[in-house]
């Protein structure tokens, strides 16, 4: 394998002096260097080669040759964690030599596809390539990043696209192998655990690490934990995660399938059974991937719609969640007996899963009532054609003719219609599979019944075999109907002594129906306060009443008390189908809304969701309009309503609100004692900056619950994150929720998880379920982790660090006029629109500014030119501020509240990714002279921020102790990355300064050139969001 030296070069670079000895690198990195693992893998292409490929005659010679060279990892002590590379604070030479052996051998790939199809474009990527390298390698030396504007200025359009193109492909290979490298690590892990594990005598199914269940129960079985405590938090725990379409992954799924089966294969090269010519068919088979990835267009030429991204998040749910779940329960099924000796519940279900694709209409115009319909129905039908097909599956295997149990001989005979006789576990499950049918046909009926133009899934085959009768039975409408009789089968064949029998399919078929239901995941209504306000004024004036947008909030909180009580309806609902009361186009969706989810199975919907919610009346609103549309608590089909609290504002005020709806009996009598509330990260961040938001939603937490216990109600929190850090999203998934406020999760959490961190943590069977692992044990350890509670003179000062650095953020942000033009014209933001990664638009307001900007665009914006304002403007100031005695307080409480320190971490570490160089670039180039001295500041203000970090965490590496702090993996990326923000740069001064689309200046010529650059620039901002792995 031909290792890059300029790279081994930055790696080293990187690393403490522990790593690599006086004498250079240790023995085994040059025994990984001079004989790979694959180093038949690798044949560095000559100049007169076509694809890089070996004949198959020589790479079987040079499989055999290498296979006697081969260096495995050393098996002395424990292995690496099995996090990802980009949570690891330095590359290992020896762990991670396999890694970069990955790299090399997929970028000579790319490199021979790219210099057969086009030489120039080859060569500008190797000359930016090998300076981004240097650069990496000598970060104080200026001399390769002029080399790279230099070449930047003189690239021409097409040769633009084609390096941004390679570049772009170069980095999601790297994040391809990095997959694979994580589960190599988990798998090295595993292999020493298991030795020490037959040592010991104490051998369990999932990883001995702190954020697996394995390891947190062994913690607290070891701090003395009561074993059934254990067991009886670990299947009363709620975890549900909330697939949400957010637009942040850039990637094509045709794309993103391809990469999953590059990380496969990478894989599959690892088994040391594999026959060299084996190997060499895996090889080409890459190669070829490699070639079709570039031969394909990877940008969107269109915007998805709101269907397209539902089919998106249910590909997710049915090519990796449908088998990693059941799976990952038989692990902890199994841990929980050898730990606990307990066998966990075949129908718990610790995590599951909820959606907002389709649902989320917040400032979505596409998102239609009969858009949320055609989603609905859709994933039922794909449910019940999963459920067929493990149906099939359990008719084939259960083929049993005796010893059954009472319940199961009463269930059979309770089925009229069937040709099993004897077979009386087929009996049940063949009428299962007519009612499933019956389920199908009725869901594709209804599809084939809507407006054709608003159907975009794939048809629904028909193929479910020739089952007779299904006419004449019902369809399977709740989840209880299929679960009841799996759970008859289950317990009979455990009676009757197939207890391995009911261990298996069985088994894996109740858990995914606990988990899934007959819908994949439930899913949300989200819509905006000001919809319902303006829906309730339209119904108001209609009654001749007056103008409920008018009254204040004791009018209003009075008039929907009334009308809760009242048995008299508001208005006919046929009139808002008809619209016989002349409603206004926007108010009758509004109200259309409550119209479809009146007529859906409960189970098809989750949680109400009232974004921009500050008043009580907002969520009384929202239960007055359900009660008009028949949603009651006595039929079963009343929606939870929960508030979301996303401003600075919103959630100093959200414990009044609480209090004032916990003191409404008629609101009281509905919700069972129980209520939900979201809270805001990525806004509440863009409002108010990031310290004063997490000391807001700190604050607003521990009061709400105060107060939900007060009353007696039990109170969840739905927390509202992106994958950034601006967005409230820590990377280090297990500390964060161990880091959020005592007394808030209580074994319930509720989250968002949202484009590319949806494939980062669900993308593959084996890291789905390391994730579903992560978030059980987590959630776990929280309910037994005793928490440091906050000294008084620690939140005085936290209170005087947020007032000081809202102030300084604000004071850039709204109050000084320079930001606006400055911030469009020194970021990618007025561009990002072309990417069409989204159904909906950008903004909630056209017309708006930067208070208008959704949050993902915002920081997606300040990602791409590496200043990753978001994340801590405003922090330096709060930090710095303050006497002696502050500072002090401020080191005491770095030292001792692991939640501010967290805090602190996670900022330094996305500190040490901006890079004062890049952003300075792109100043020069697209910025206004007038408005150079505001970039000035801005860095400025970044030094003051490294410094305060610097003081408060006492650390002199800017970086800290955070353990995500990107360093080991931007070792390999940044000279990828570099290359790309150079020429991104270019691109955006260049296509600035050409004619608008409109203009009779932008001639035919002039148009393909710019269409070209645009393409170029697309290709750049993706390329950018893979190599910071991560976008909004």
């Amino acid at each position: 394998m031909r290792f890059n030296i300029s790279l081994l070069l930055a790696v080293a670079a990187s690393l403490p002096p522990s790593a690599s000895g006086r004498g250079g690198p240790s023995q085994p990195l040059v025994s990984l260097a001079t004989a790979s693992r694959r180093a038949f893998i690798s044949k560095t292409p000559s100049p007169n080669a076509d694809d890089g490929a070996l004949s198959p005659d020589d790479a079987i010679a040079a499989a055999a040759a290498a296979a006697k060279e081969v260096t495995s990892l050393p098996h002395g002590g424990a292995a690496p964690e099995s996090q990802p590379l980009s949570q690891e604070p330095h590359l290992d030479l020896v762990a991670d030599a396999p890694l970069i052996s990955d790299i090399e051998m997929l970028s000579d790939m790319l490199a021979a596809v790219v210099r057969k199809e086009n030489p120039i474009v080859y060569d500008y990527y190797t000359r930016f390539r090998q300076h981004g390298m240097d650069r990496a390698a000598n970060p104080d030396d200026a001399h390769p990043f002029e080399e790279m504007k230099r070449l930047a200025e003189d690239i021409t359009p097409n040769e633009a696209r084609g390096v941004m193109k390679t570049f772009s492909i170069a980095l999601n290979l790297v994040n391809a192998a990095e997959v694979h490298h994580r589960m190599r690590l988990v798998k090295e892990n595993d292999r020493v655990e298991e030795e020490e594990g037959r040592r010991s005598g104490r051998v369990g199914p999932l990883p001995m690490v702190e954020d697996s269940i394995r390891g947190t129960m062994d913690i607290l079985l070891k701090e003395g934990a009561d074993p059934e405590r254990i067991f009886e938090r670990l299947i009363t725990q709620k975890c549900e995660i909330v697939l949400t379409a957010h637009p942040t992954e850039v990637n094509r799924k045709t794309s993103i399938r391809k990469y999953r089966k590059i990380s496969e294969l990478l894989a599959y090269l690892e088994r040391p059974d594999l026959h060299p010519f084996e190997q060499a068919e895996a090889l080409n088979e890459l190669r070829g991937i490699i070639a079709a990835i570039w031969g394909s267009d990877e940008i969107r030429r269109v915007k998805p719609t709101v269907q397209k991204e539902a089919a998106g998040g249910n590909a997710v749910i049915e090519s990796v969640l449908w088998d990693a779940v059941p799976s990952y329960l038989r692990k902890l099924d199994a841990q929980c007996r050898v730990t606990l000796g307990k066998k966990l519940p075949v129908d718990a279900a610790p995590v599951k899963f909820a959606s907002w694709i389709g649902g989320d209409r917040d400032g979505n115009p596409n998102c239609t009532p009969s858009v949320t319909l055609e989603v609905v129905t859709h994933q039922r039908l794909r449910a019940a054609k999963l459920f067929m097909t493990e149906m099939n599956e359990l008719y084939a295997e259960l083929a049993i003719s005796s010893r059954f149990s009472k319940e199961l001989e009463e269930l059979a005979a309770s089925i009229e219609m069937s040709d099993d006789k004897i077979e009386k576990y087929r009996r049940v499950i063949g009428h299962l599979r007519k009612r499933l049918v019956r389920t199908v046909k009725d869901c594709e009926e209804r599809l084939n019944q809507m407006d054709e133009s608003s159907v975009h899934f794939t048809s629904a085959e028909g193929g479910l075999g020739a089952l007779s009768g299904w006419e004449e039975v019902e369809p399977i409408s709740r989840a209880d109907e299929l679960l009841a009789p799996l759970r008859v089968i289950y317990d009979s064949l455990v009676e009757t002594g197939f207890e391995l029998v009911a261990d298996g399919h069985v088994s894996d078929t109740i858990r995914r129906v606990a988990v899934f239901g007959l819908t994949l995941a439930p899913l949300d209504i989200r819509e905006e306060s000001t919809r319902h306000t303006m829906a309730l004024d339209a119904i108001t004036r209609h009654l001749g009443i007056g103008s409920y947008k008018e009254w204040d909030e004791e009018a209003r909180l009075n008039w929907l008390q009334s009308e809760i009580n009242s048995k008299r309806p508001l208005f006919r609902i046929r009139d808002v189908e008809t619209n016989t009361m002349g409603l206004d186009p926007d108010v009758r969706k509004t109200l259309m809304v409550y119209k479809v989810a009146s007529e859906l199975e409960p189970e098809s919907l989750g949680a109400y969701v009232i974004s921009q919610a500050n008043t009580a009346s907002d969520v009384l609103a929202v239960m007055l309009l359900q009660k008009q549309f028949g949603m009651t608590k006595q039929n079963g089909k009343l929606m939870r309503v929960v508030p979301l609290f996303e401003t600075l504002n919103d959630l100093t005020n959200s414990p009044e609100q609480l209090e004032t709806l916990f003191s409404i009996t008629s609101y009281i009598g509905s919700i069972n004692g129980k209520q939900e509330v979201m809270v805001g990260y990525s806004d509440s961040a863009k409002d108010a900056g990031r310290l004063a938001a997490c000391w807001a939603q700190y604050t607003a937490q521990e009061a709400m619950a105060k107060v939900a216990d007060k009353h007696g109600i039990e109170l969840t929190f739905f927390h509202g994150k992106g994958g950034t850090v601006g967005r409230g999203g820590n990377p280090a998934l297990y500390r964060a929720i161990l880091s959020h406020p005592p007394n808030t999760i209580n074994g319930r959490f509720r989250v968002t998880e949202q484009g590319e961190m949806i494939r980062q943590n669900f993308g593959s069977m084996e890291i789905a379920q390391r994730s579903l692992d992560i978030y059980t044990a987590a959630l776990m350890r929280e309910s037994f982790v005793e928490r440091v509670e906050p000294k008084q003179e620690w939140r005085d000062e936290m209170q005087r660090v947020s007032d000081v650095s809202c102030a300084a953020y604000r004071h850039t942000v709204r109050e000084d006029p320079r930001f606006v033009p400055y911030f469009r014209q020194a970021t990618p933001e007025l561009e990002l629109g072309r990417l069409n990664i989204g159904s909906r638009p950008a903004k909630r307001n056209p017309k708006g500014g930067v208070e208008s900007l959704r949050a993902i665009p915002w920081t997606f914006a300040w990602a791409q030119t590496r200043m990753h304002l978001s994340a801590w403007l405003g922090v330096g100031a709060g930090l710095s501020s303050g006497t002696e005695e502050d500072k002090r307080i401020l080191r005491e409480m770095y030292e001792e509240w692991p939640w501010f320190r967290e805090i602190i971490s996670l900022i330094s570490m996305l500190i040490s990714k901006t890079d004062f160089s890049i952003t300075k670039n792109y100043d020069e180039l697209l910025v206004e002279a007038e408005l150079m001295s505001l970039g000035d500041e801005v860095r400025n203000k970044l030094v003051e921020t490294r410094q305060a970090v610097i003081d408060v965490s006492g650390s002199q590496d800017i970086s800290g102790p955070h353990i995500q702090l990107m360093r080991a993996s931007s070792t390999i990326r940044n000279p990828y990355v570099d290359s790309i923000n150079v020429v991104q740069a270019e691109l955006l001064k260049v296509l600035r300064s050409m004619p608008e689309d409109d203009s009779p200046d932008l001639t035919p010529e002039l148009k393909d050139i710019k269409t070209t650059r645009i393409d170029a620039l697309l290709l750049s901002i993706k390329g950018i969001a893979q190599g910071m792995k991560n976008s909004g």
